[in-house]
């Protein structure tokens, strides 16, 4: 019964890993390979290695119960192959909880995850050839797995939590509390729960993997920032929950259902209101911004210092995706070119590129 029971979990294991291994890897070649970003490719890796054992537990559910000393030792070999590679791939996350982020995107992390992978890389290697574990170090791998689970689930957290999506937080968290429950499982000689829990965890690990590679497409998509021509600019009031009304700002054309409605400062808002009325009438579109360092009096510009600009683009933003939530590189830059144009005299001027029948004062 226990070598039916391990094949049965062995193919189980090699086929699904397997496949979510492939489906991994055809997601980054079509969008990840475009971004240079190879966080998918190690977490792809990570999974294969959850397949590869899968077939030594088909090939040594032959020969149980003898070969229980060597089938543990080859489990544990691919498990610290499996939190290696989740390892390599945390750099590449966009999102980091703000104490880890010196550490991870730090030059020292391949040493910090490369000289504790080679030490228990090493135990679990004499315990194959020697065939016994010495020492107070018995299963090496479930030690990595616990110092790789506290990484990944802060990784996780903040990744989910950034691209607004708290409930697979919080399933996140759940899911690293089974998997740390299944290591500690592994010190113990209860096979059949050990296999249960095993399933259970790596499935959910894997779900969440593509629910991690599907939140990044939706961020892709929902962080393209459309052309001037598609874009709208609503201006409105609500009142707040004292009764006061509040300026409000809707821009819509952005991918998604949802209404991105913007409140703005007041000094913002005034802006933005000043290049809809100048772009509205038509005639003189342009606002002149005020030279750096001009001291003489009597002329009035309409825009006294250019990082009012680049706050009320800010701002927008921070309506848009979420304070934080957002860069200078994807975001910053492409909503400045499609919401204003400078002069092409180079004297200092900028309109709004906001079709005028898309606005609405």
């Amino acid at each position: 019964m226990e070598g039916n029971l391990l094949s049965f979990y062995g193919w189980w294991q090699f086929a699904v890993c397997f496949f979510a291994f492939l489906a991994l890897m055809a997601i980054w070649w079509q969008i990840g390979k475009k971004q240079n970003d190879f966080g998918q490719v190690w977490l792809a890796l990570s999974i294969l290695a959850w397949s590869f054992s899968g077939l030594f537990e088909v090939y040594f559910s032959e020969k149980m119960p003898e070969s229980l000393l060597q089938l543990e030792s080859w489990r544990s070999i691919f498990s610290l192959f499996n939190s290696l590679f989740i390892l390599l791939a945390l750099p590449w996350f966009r999102y980091l909880p703000p104490p880890l982020v010196p550490i991870i995107k730090g030059g020292f992390w391949r040493y910090i995850v490369g000289i504790p992978f080679l030490f228990c890389f090493g135990q679990t290697l004499h315990k194959l050839v020697i065939g016994k574990a010495y020492g107070f170090v018995q299963e090496p791998d479930v030690y990595y797995a616990v110092f790789t689970l506290i990484f990944l689930g802060g990784v996780l957290w903040e990744s989910f939590a950034k691209r607004r999506l708290k409930v697979l937080s919080w399933l996140s968290l759940f899911c690293i509390a089974i998997t740390l429950l299944t290591q500690f499982l592994k010190l113990s000689q209860f096979l059949e729960n050990q296999l249960l829990f095993s399933a259970i965890f790596k499935a959910n690990l894997i779900m969440l993997f593509f629910a991690l590679a599907l939140g990044w497409v939706k961020e892709l998509a929902e962080s393209i920032i459309p052309k001037s021509v598609n874009l709208s600019l609503i201006f409105s009031k609500e009142k707040d929950v004292s009764g006061k009304w509040i300026p409000t700002v809707v821009l819509n054309g952005f991918p998604g259902t949802k209404e991105r409605k913007i409140v703005l400062s007041p000094k913002s808002n005034a802006l933005l209101l000043e290049f809809a009325q100048k772009c509205k009438k038509g005639e003189n579109p342009w606002l002149e911004i005020k030279p750096k360092n001009f001291s003489v009096t009597g002329k009035k510009y309409d825009i006294s210092d250019y990082n009012q600009i680049k706050r009320l683009l800010v701002a927008l933003l921070d309506g848009l995706f979420g304070e934080g939530n957002w860069s200078k590189e994807q975001h910053l830059v492409p909503l400045k070119n499609t919401l204003f144009e400078m002069s092409e005299n180079r004297d200092r001027k900028i309109r709004l590129s906001i079709p005028p029948e898309n606005i609405f004062l």
